[in-house]
C-alpha cells in the first residue's frame, strides 16, 4: 500500500512544508498534563491557558523554538523537611508544545489564579492579485 502525501496530488503544489508540519505536530507527544484551553479572542488573536496550580512564575519557562511554542514547568521538591501522611499532589515537571503557523507571534504571558495565559496574534492577511504577462515565444 502506498502512502498518500500532499505531493501526490497534482494540484497541491508547494505544500510539502505543511505535510512536514503535520507530521511534527503528531510527534509532539503531549500527554494530558497540564490541561489547557485554546480560545480565539478575536479574528486574529488567540489565547492558550494552562492549569498550572502549584507552580510559581519562576518554575515556568516559555520559549519559541523553530516555530514551536514550548511551555515547560519544573517545581522544586521541598519535601525533605516535611512528613506527608498522604501525598496526592505530586511535584512534577511538564512540557507542552504547540506548533505555530507562519505569521503567528507570541505576545504576553500572565499568571492568574493558578492559570497561565499566553496570548498569540496573527497578522491580517493582505489580498494580493498578481497579473502574469504572457511573452511571445
Amino acid at each position: 500500500m502506498t502512502k498518500l502525501t500532499l505531493g501526490s496530488y497534482p494540484h497541491m503544489l508547494g505544500f510539502e512544508q505543511l505535510e512536514r508540519l503535520l507530521e511534527r505536530t503528531a510527534k509532539t507527544g503531549n500527554e494530558g498534563y497540564p490541561p489547557f484551553n485554546i480560545e480565539q479572542t478575536s479574528d486574529y488573536s488567540y489565547r492558550i491557558t494552562l492549569a498550572v496550580a502549584g507552580f510559581r512564575e519562576e518554575d515556568l519557562s516559555i520559549t519559541v523554538e523553530d516555530r514551536q511554542l514550548v511551555i515547560r514547568g519544573r517545581q522544586r521538591d521541598d519535601s525533605e523537611d516535611r512528613v506527608f501522611l498522604h501525598r496526592g499532589i505530586a511535584a512534577r515537571q511538564f512540557q507542552r508544545s504547540f506548533v505555530l503557523a507562519d505569521g503567528v507571534d507570541v505576545g504576553d504571558a500572565a499568571m492568574e489564579n493558578g492559570l497561565l495565559h499566553v496570548d498569540l496574534s496573527r497578522a491580517k492577511p493582505e489580498s494580493v492579485v498578481q497579473t502574469i504577462q504572457i511573452r511571445k515565444g
